[in-house]
């Protein structure tokens, strides 16, 4: 699967645990999860390649607790893994 696919992927995948996407100009100092305002948000560095960004997105989905209340596919489920089991 290209990466822009599994970028595609894995927005849906936050838009339907209830995260906003957004994309902001960071400069490499920040990125993932948080919330704020009421909402929760993954912000993505476009200071960063695509494939720094999507690992930001997976960081952001292995690490969020809802990680297992949505279904995925196959290919974004193996890239996002579970973090917690290698704790």
């Amino acid at each position: 699967m290209h990466t822009l696919d599994l970028m595609e992927q894995a927005i849906e995948a936050a838009q339907a645990m209830g995260y906003s996407v957004r994309r902001e100009w960071l400069g490499g100092a920040a990125g993932g999860r948080c919330e704020f305002g009421g909402r929760r948000w993954i912000f993505l560095d476009l200071s960063l390649n695509q494939l720094e960004q999507l690992d930001q997105l997976r960081e952001a989905l292995a690490s969020a607790p809802e990680r297992h209340t949505i279904p995925m596919g196959a290919t974004l489920e193996a890239f996002v893994g579970d973090r917690r089991a290698a704790a």
